[in-house]
């Protein structure tokens, strides 16, 4: 919130706290609300944003707008003054000169309200920190001061007070070891307070939450989602563990597999696009019920799983592990004759083979490989087909069951705390264009338990019921000026250490527990990609993120219920906006790929607003993505360029815990980055020629040497093609590349995957974010 700093009622000041600082103002004052010092105002400026302030220095009133930060000494003038109902200047009040700006001014140069004498150079109404405000950012130079976010829902926010939990640790605890606070006893008025432990400063910033949005959306209501909650998110966490362990189960028994790397990861992402249930992460009302993307991973790992190999020795011995396989699994199913009569004759020609040629080289067994693969490929996946649907219906239906549990215990909890969940609460819910907003519940938050906070040394440790979760001490402190700006429903910060428990876990458990497992579906681009991405194409939205892993304050993300307090927009695939300049990063599961080129196009097909997408997406060609080839084809595409592979970098999608020297790593493939632009975007956005070349330049600014699954002899130039600047071109392709940092890709079909064996010093398919060793094979939001 923007307003944490004027009191409402004269003679009292607000208190701003931080975790990494310290107050010694006393004990947190009670939060006052703009509702009576706002009654002589009319409804309507009061739902703009306009509160009636007191200036204690100049003794008189002034009046302040917490959704553009404006101070004015005079009474505002609706329409005059507010942006938020007309974001795009279409109804704007005429105004002669610089009126409104000189109104402003004069507010600014009184001493007494926010952007005083000698703020004037800040711009945009801001004013100077106070020095409490400077310790709880980290200091001057580590944090900056976020500006408004606007809009936000016509509720007017009480000012938001120091976070407090019933018997949390103090935030303002600069020592690694968890101590109890210690009751200070009374200190007389003349002795000088202590002086404040020294705030902890992150070295590294990876965000800039100074940026305003320019995406304009519908004005929305509430969403109707059951409020996040400690108690259910352990037990969905529990229930989602549990099937996990099914999943692999399942696999080994009837197929004798691991269960493929990632897979249920993607399987939570590829049925999250087509589930009409009521879980945020577990899928229930999906039709088919069959995933696909489940079903191809386990059919391309049948019958053994192939890895990468970098030696004669290995590729001899994985041409005869599965010609065994292929041998066995023929007898032990219901195969027709002839698919016995094949898979016999080929296997047996392959053994006669492996004992008569004892000179072969790596090539000649990877060509022996390919060829028995693709004669025995068909026939066993026909007599797999029936036990790997099976395996998919069984998760789906252990999921319907588990998603039936959770809702009930939620709903239980909510009655007990006399929380009505029949519909929807009203809204003043106009139609218009506002400028994108947080998502709103429209369910009342029930009371939070307790969860304990302490630091081991930079990483912030929550605990609830025994169940730890971690985060680093500045990614905590960037959850809380998110939670700040974001959280409408929580002025006094009760609810957040709770909240942050469950947002954590939620990540932590869609990603898996094994090593550097489903860090890919997080990864995000490196800044100075994010700072170009904003100086040349006025991004200031990314579709695909997370509040762990975002860089501006506006995105959109997976799991609306409990990232909504934290700046989330909603999944993406749901929001609609009119005009603005977007990045996409998308998770790299082809069906929510696919589904997203969807949309892209629906939404420029109806705007005529400036509306502009840049997406960075994999160079999958073998067999090519329908994703990236729709992209190529599509009529808005007004430029394509390519950055190689390991020529450019990410950050790691466990970023928020992972250590200093594994945040960025290298793509261990190219990646095309392709603008799609309706007429008016590509007017205001053109991706020329200079603007591509500053955005190249971004990913080359590190100079860092960084781990990657193999080294590139040569040093390619990064290509690009340009489609005819009326909306109806159509793009060619060109070579593209890997977004998000993603390694090998697991969900392709079967002939990629024998294509790219022979890839010698690469990593084994698996997780982007894995350590890019030789041996050893990092991800947003839908």
């Amino acid at each position: 919130m923007t307003s944490e700093n004027h009191g409402t009622v004269k003679g009292e000041s607000a208190v701003v706290m931080s975790p990494t600082g310290s107050a010694a103002q006393g004990p947190p004052l009670m939060p006052s609300t703009s509702k009576a010092a706002s009654q002589e105002l009319p409804d309507e400026l009061v739902q703009a944003g306009w509160a009636k302030c007191w200036s204690k220095r100049e003794n008189r009133p002034y009046y302040f707008n917490r959704f553009t930060n404006q101070s004015l000494w005079e009474v505002p003038v609706l329409g005059q003054h507010d942006v938020i109902s007309d974001p795009l200047g279409l109804n704007a009040a005429p105004v002669s000169g610089d009126a409104g700006a000189a109104s402003a001014g004069a507010a600014a140069a009184a001493a007494g309200a926010p952007g005083g004498a000698g703020d004037a150079s800040m711009g945009n109404g801001q004013r100077k920190r106070r020095p409490s405000e400077e310790a709880a950012l980290g200091g001057p130079n580590s944090f900056k001061r976020p500006k408004v976010d606007i809009p936000v829902t016509p509720t007017t926010p009480t000012v938001p007070i120091s976070p407090s939990t019933p018997g949390a640790k103090p935030w303002n605890s600069t020592s690694s070891e968890d101590k109890p606070m210690q009751p200070q006893p009374a200190t007389p008025t003349t002795t000088a307070p202590a002086p404040a432990p020294a705030p902890y400063r992150p070295s590294v910033i990876y965000w800039d939450l100074d940026i305003q949005t320019n995406a304009v959306i519908r004005e929305r209501a509430p969403a109707d989602l059951l409020p996040p909650h400690p108690e259910i998110e352990l037990q969905r966490a529990q229930l989602t563990t549990k099937l996990r362990q099914h999943y692999h189960e399942l696999c080994s028994q009837r197929e004798g597999i691991e269960p493929p790397r990632e897979s249920f990861n993607r399987w939570l992402l590829e049925r999250k696009v087509a589930d009409k249930g009521v879980d945020p992460l577990l899928p229930s009302e999906c039709d088919p019920i069959i995933s696909p993307s489940m079903f191809r991973e386990i059919m391309n790992d049948i019958p053994i799983r192939l890895s990468r190999i970098k030696y004669k020795e290995e590729a001899r011995k994985l041409l005869f592990k599965y010609a065994e396989a292929a041998k066995k699994m023929i007898d032990s199913r219901n195969a027709t004759p002839d698919c016995r009569k094949v898979v016999k004759w080929n296997v047996e020609d392959t053994m006669n083979w492996l004992r008569k040629d004892l000179s072969a080289s790596k090539e000649d067994y990877m060509d022996r490989l390919e060829h028995l693969r693709k004669q025995c490929g068909p026939h066993v996946t026909a007599v797999a087909k029936d036990s790997v649907e099976g395996i998919c219906t069984k998760i789906f239906h252990i999921s319907a069951e588990y998603v039936r549990r959770i809702r009930q215990t939620h709903l239980t909890l909510l009655k007990d705390c006399n929380i009505a969940v029949d519909g929807p609460a009203e809204s003043d819910v106009q139609d218009r264009l506002v400028y994108c907003y947080p998502i709103r519940l429209g369910i009342n938050s029930p009371t939070q338990p307790r969860v304990e906070l302490h630091f081991e040394n930079d990483v912030a440790c929550l605990r609830f019921k025994g169940e730890m979760v971690k985060v680093s001490r500045s990614y905590f402190a960037k959850l809380e000026l998110l939670y700040r700006y974001s959280c409408i429903d929580d002025p006094r910060f009760e609810k957040f250490l709770s909240r942050v428990w469950c947002l954590i876990k939620r990540y932590q458990v869609m990603f898996g527990s094994g090593v550097n497992e489903g860090t890919g579906l997080q990864g995000a681009l490196p800044v100075p990609v994010f700072e170009a991405l904003h100086k040349q194409f006025g991004v200031t939205f990314e579709c695909f993120a997370s509040p762990l892993n975002c860089y501006f304050k506006q995105f959109c993300s997976a799991f609306p219920d409990i990232d909504g307090f934290f700046g989330s927009r909603g999944p993406f695939l749901s929001f609609s906006p009119a005009s603005g300049s977007f990045e996409a990063n998308p998770p790299f599961c082809e069906e929510l790929m696919d589904a997203m080129v969807t949309h892209f196009e629906d939404l420029l097909d109806r705007s005529s607003e400036p509306l502009s997408f840049i997406i960075f997406v994999p160079e999958w060609r073998d067999p090519p993505t329908p994703a990236l080839t729709r992209m190529e084809d599509s009529r808005f595409k007004r430029h394509q360029m390519n950055v190689p592979a390991f020529e450019h970098e990410y950050r790691s999608g466990s970023q928020h815990i992972c250590k200093k020297e594994e945040m960025y790593y290298k793509a261990v493939h190219g990646t095309a980055v392709i603008f799609l632009q309706n007429a008016a975007g590509f007017a205001k956005w053109e991706p020329t020629a200079e603007r591509i070349q500053e955005l190249l330049a971004a990913y080359r600014v590190s100079g860092r040497a960084l781990p990657s699954p193999g080294t590139s002899s040569s040093t390619p130039t990064p290509t690009s093609t340009t489609s005819s600047s009326t909306p109806t071109s159509a793009g060619g392709g060109g070579e593209g590349g890997v977004g998000d940092g993603a390694g090998d890709k697991d969900c392709k079909a079967a002939p990629e995957r024998s294509a790219s064996l022979d890839t010698s010093g690469s990593q084994d398919c698996g997780s982007p974010g894995d350590k890019a060793t030789p041996d050893a094979a990092a991800a947003a939001s839908v």
